[in-house]
């Protein structure tokens, strides 16, 4: 069965840094973009981040592009997503997903979109207040 688990969500004050990650298992990552989306009450789910296959390039949205960092370590089936200098509008629920990757998926346009990507994990609150 391929699963994604997520970690590391919580309560963290503005300004504050947090690192999520996200474990597969049942699966090899190695031939899957990776990217991070959030949902906050309310709202569509947004696209965050995107991280190619080998890591050699990563794209991100314009909310969070300068204070997120996405990264993978392939050997440990991982990916991670820094996030520093958060805001309360970055109180969500965050996930990560897996897109079986033909082409240098995380450089286009469609990156964003929820629909391209294969496997989604459960989700970790993170919530951003003083």
């Amino acid at each position: 069965q391929l699963q994604l688990v997520e970690s590391g969500g919580g309560l963290v004050q503005p300004g504050g840094s947090l690192r999520l990650s996200c474990v597969a298992s049942g699966f090899s990552l190695d031939w899957y973009a990776i990217g991070w989306f959030r949902q906050a009450p309310g709202k569509e789910r947004e696209g965050l981040s995107c991280i190619h296959m080998s890591g050699g390039s990563a794209n991100y949205s314009h909310s969070v592009k300068g204070r997120f960092t996405i990264s993978r370590d392939n050997a440990k089936n991982t990916v991670y997503l820094q996030m520093n200098s958060r805001k309360p509008e970055d109180t969500a629920v965050y996930y990560c997903t897996a897109e079986h990757e033909e082409t240098n998926f995380c450089s286009l346009d469609a990156w964003p979109d929820e629909a391209f990507y294969d496997v989604w994990g459960q989700g970790t609150q993170v919530t951003v207040s003083s």
